[in-house]
Parts: C-alpha cells; structure tokens; sequence
C-alpha cells in the first residue's frame, strides 16, 4: 500500500531516475533553453554534455522553472493515486522561481481539496535530493505531512554543500554572483571555492591552482562530516577523472562514518543535470556531505 503523503520535488534535486521511481518521489523538470530551443531536464535532448558544449562555444544558454500548471498536474496526479497530503521540497527560493511556481500550484491544489506542503530545501542539487529522500523515508514510514515536511528541512539544513568553479563569468551570467566578484575572481586567476549559506551561492575561498581547490574540496568535506554518519556525493560536470578521483579519496578517508549508508560505504559520483550545469559551468565539482537522521 502506497504512502498516504506523496513526495513530489524538481528536477535539480539531482535524483537519478531509479532512485526516485524506488522511493515513489515524483520529479518535476525544470527547463534548459540552448539558443532558441526549450527542452525538459532529463529529455534526450538536454544532456549536461549539450550544455557543457554550448557553453564552451559561447551558445545562449538559460533556464526557466516548471510553471504553476506543471506542479498542480503533479499534485492531483499523486492526489487521484491515494495520496491524502503531498509534500513539495525544492530547490532555494533565493535561487530560483521554482518554489515560487510550487507555492502557486498548492494554494490552486487546496481549492480543489489536496493539501500541499512546499518545503524550501534553501540549498541547492544534491542537498535537496537527500532532503526528498528523507521525506520520502518518513512518508513511508506513516509519517504525517507536517512530519515529512519538518524531516525534509532539517535534512535540508544539516547538509553542507562546497563547489569549484574554473570561472565566475557562467554563475554571473545567470545571476548568481555579482560581477564584481566575477571580475575580481579573472582579475586575480585565483580558483574560487564556494559554499551554499543562507540558500545563497557565497564566496568560500580562493586558492592559486586547481589541484590546490580539490584538496581543499576534500579537507572542508571531512571536517564537515566530523565523527557523524554521513553520506556524500561528488557531483561534477564534464569532470569525471578529477570527481572519481575525490569520490575515491573521500571514500577511503570516510570510511567509518560512510559505513552503513545507502550506498554501501562508498561516496555516491554524479553528473549533475543540464539546469545547474548552465550555471556552474564545464569543469565545476563539488561535493555534498549530508549527516543521516538520528
């Protein structure tokens, strides 16, 4: 018997698709638009390497959030299944419209009987997919809506997200960082590692070489997850040498807290989608730690 609260969530919360269908998450794709042409994340035609290409060759890249209409179908979708309540865990308000269309969705949702609740995750990619996977855990578990909500928050807030850029100009252009830190960071050549606080992309650190943000990457991922039950993800985009490279590190120096997990003691290592690719840019990697729930 299906969970009677349904876990919807979007498209940038990273999810691979048989992770999601084996936890009954319903993801709602954001879009990515290449030149003149709109496609859904997770279509055939828009691939983080489509993305990677266009931005390499100076292609218009942009990104629009799924519109009010596409979450109430979600909703009565998961509504006419069983579910009594649905539970919404998006990606940051501060970073996108999409928990504003959510918001719109539920509020058209009520008027017609089902009850919508919208977490905003304040993070971004894999921290709000495990802040769904949760969700999903205590739903499945009997779980009320406003406890599946309250476990996706505070799986949400416990994570701790840091991520290398090889330039500032992809995050300035969509509207992310400031062009002045932009320039300051071309101006110096210095390797910016950044951080999500506050639901915000914020200036962490920068470092003279690649190599040298990496490591850092992996020294900020172990104190983060301290003596905690954690699980971790490496995400990258058009990366994967250097992210299974520090997947690998982070496995072998995470041993003890990553037993037990999910994932077998090892370090989950992705490609993140089409959406967060066109902001962040070919050659950004980043790593999530995300302590497991008492």
């Amino acid at each position: 018997m299906p969970p009677s609260v349904a876990v919807v969530t979007d498209s940038t919360a990273s999810l691979p698709t048989g992770l999601a269908a084996e936890h009954g998450i319903v993801v709602v794709p954001l879009q990515v638009v290449v030149g003149a042409d709109a496609f859904d994340e997770g279509s055939p035609e828009a691939t983080p390497e489509r993305v990677a290409d266009a931005l390499r060759e100076f292609r218009p890249v942009s990104t629009s959030r799924p519109a009010p209409a596409v979450f109430l179908d979600a909703y009565r979708a998961a509504a006419a299944a069983g579910a009594t309540d649905v539970v919404s865990v998006h990606l940051s308000g501060e970073m996108s419209g999409t928990f504003e269309s959510a918001q719109l969705a539920a509020r058209d949702a009520r008027a017609e009987g089902v009850r919508v609740v919208c977490v905003d995750s304040r993070q971004v990619g894999v921290a709000t997919g495990y802040a769904a996977l949760t969700a999903a855990e205590v739903a499945a578990a009997g779980g009320s809506a406003d406890e599946v909500a309250e476990a996706a928050r505070q799986r949400a807030a416990g994570c701790s997200s840091y991520f290398y850029v090889d330039t500032l100009e992809y995050l300035r252009r969509g509207g992310r960082i400031g062009a002045a830190a932009a320039l300051l960071g071309g101006a110096l050549a210095v390797k910016p590692l950044l951080t999500i606080e506050d639901g915000t992309v914020s200036s962490l650190e920068r470092v003279r070489t690649s190599s040298r943000a990496i490591a850092r990457l992996a020294d900020l991922a172990v104190a983060a997850a301290g003596e905690r039950p954690v699980d971790v993800c490496v995400a990258h985009l058009a990366s994967p040498d250097r992210a299974t490279a520090l997947a690998d590190q982070l496995a072998e120096r995470l041993a003890d807290q990553l037993s037990g997990g999910p994932d077998g003691g090892r370090v989950w290592c992705a490609e993140i989608g089409a959406v967060l690719g066109a902001h962040v840019g070919p050659g950004m990697l980043a790593v999530c730690v995300a302590p497991r729930p008492a």
